[in-house]
């Protein structure tokens, strides 16, 4: 898609020096992945925090956990650009990449789920956990057409739209945490139910781009 290529290219642009910097300074992409995946396990412990929280410390402390997932998201795009730019690819290096990228997600989704159980919000924590299905099998779908030898990067809700959907879901809920015209909370759960919907449509999306493919190919 244009716009994600044109906003992946920006977002270089404003990354390159302190990728540069991480290389002069030894930093490896596993290093970056690795963190990646921490910052994640740190928002989700604030979002299961959260729930133990009073009503405007909860909702304060889902913007700061939204904060951190949105400062995660930063490192899953340096690691790739470190080892590009840094000669430091590996086939070792795509796998450790891709499966923390998964654990990263869903550790952060759980989080969320876990808040939204115990403050009440049933069907909610629902729809997170449909978002939650959603995203697993988009990069399942990939990775297996992958396996077959198929191109297979289709589709409107891939990892860098959901991880900044949520990201600022959850700072803006924080944000608004005083508002009175309505639960501060739906702010968070709006732009995961348009996970919800477009993760799974995204994921039948490349099924059936997937088909056509191997259609062509008979």
């Amino acid at each position: 898609m244009k716009y994600r290529n044109y906003l992946q290219q920006l977002i270089y642009k404003i990354i390159n020096p302190v990728v540069h910097g991480m290389i002069k300074m030894g930093i490896t992409p596993n290093f970056i992945t690795t963190t990646g995946l921490l910052l994640n396990i740190a928002a989700a412990v604030v979002f299961v925090y959260a729930a133990f929280a009073g009503e405007d410390g909860r909702l304060l402390y889902v913007g700061w956990a939204g904060g951190i997932v949105l400062f995660a998201g930063l490192f899953d795009m340096m690691d790739g650009r470190v080892a590009r730019v840094g000669n430091m690819a590996s086939t070792f290096g795509a796998l450790y990449d891709s499966v923390l990228d998964r654990y990263s997600e869903l550790v952060t989704l759980f989080g969320i789920l876990f808040l939204l159980l115990l403050q009440g919000y049933f069907w909610s924590a629902i729809i997170t956990a449909t978002a939650l299905v959603g995203s697993l099998m988009v990069s399942y779908v990939r990775a297996r057409a992958e396996g077959l030898g198929l191109d297979c990067k289709v589709g409107l809700m891939q990892r860098p739209e959901r991880v900044v959907l949520t990201a600022l879901g959850a700072i803006f809920c924080g944000v608004f945490r005083h508002n009175t015209l309505f639960d501060p909370m739906y702010i968070l759960i709006a732009p995961l139910a348009l996970i919800a919907v477009l993760a799974n449509w995204t994921a039948f999306v490349r099924i059936g781009h997937c088909y056509k493919l191997l259609n062509q190919k008979q």
